[in-house]
């Protein structure tokens, strides 16, 4: 079997909500960029905030988007994402759209950047816009002639991958593992805690507390102080 190199990718990384983006990966997206010369960028497909109201009204939440884009922003800064792309997907209602237009967005993304690694949620969420992504972005990242993009992981989310029943048919079983460090995770913490309207206290899972138990754990299972834990969706050595 080849190894995997993450020395120079360019990453795609492609999720459903603003903090996404860090919440299963953040520290693995900033040791690939600080420490083996990756270029990534950030696809956020939803608005993320709508949701929140019975019926979607995104006049009334004009304002607290704008904030919610100047954090994605500071965000990105935090973790070193190159660039960001952001999109207006209603709030878990991505099954309220038809997946082609989702994988449109994807595949016009894969082409632009020509990724040779592309990160997405784990498919068995509970979240239905998590397990549309990923949908949409295996469909889009069909391994056709030519094709540069070689790998497919999948992260867990913090607040939805374990709170899905354990009856699930998808379970997340994680059988790549990438260790970071405290500086790794304290970039991750500062990226989620940029979001005003997404960051909690303990001991919800995306307060910093839970954030670094997270990394302490998989550091844990895995023998080393801090690790990310990922499902291989597809490799072509």
């Amino acid at each position: 079997m080849t190894c995997l190199n993450i020395d120079n990718q360019k990453v795609l990384v492609v999720v459903a909500h603003p903090d996404d983006e860090l919440l299963g990966l953040g520290a693995s997206i900033h040791r690939l960029v600080q420490r083996h010369g990756c270029e990534a960028r950030a696809i956020i497909l939803g608005e993320g905030l709508t949701s929140r109201s019975t019926t979607r009204d995104s006049e009334r939440w004009a304002a607290d988007l704008a904030t919610h884009r100047t954090n994605i922003g500071r965000a990105a800064a935090a973790i070193g994402y190159a660039s960001t792309g952001i999109y207006d997907f209603a709030d878990n209602r991505f099954d309220s759209v038809n997946l082609l237009d989702i994988i449109k967005v994807v595949e016009q993304e894969k082409e632009s950047f020509q990724p040779t690694l592309v990160f997405t949620h784990h498919g068995g969420d509970t979240n239905i816009d998590h397990r549309r992504t990923f949908e949409a972005v295996v469909t889009a990242c069909r391994p056709l002639p030519g094709e540069p993009m070689r790998t497919i992981l999948a992260c867990e989310t913090p607040s939805s991958t374990e709170w899905q029943a354990a009856s699930y048919p998808q379970p997340f079983l994680p059988n790549f593992f990438l260790t970071v460090t405290e500086e790794d995770v304290a970039a991750k913490i500062a990226g989620m805690e940029a979001y005003e309207f997404e960051k909690r206290p303990y001991p919800h899972p995306r307060s910093p507390e839970a954030l670094r138990l997270l990394a302490q754990r998989w550091g844990v299972v895995t023998g080393q102080s801090l690790a990310e834990a990922f499902m291989l969706v597809r490799h072509i050595g």
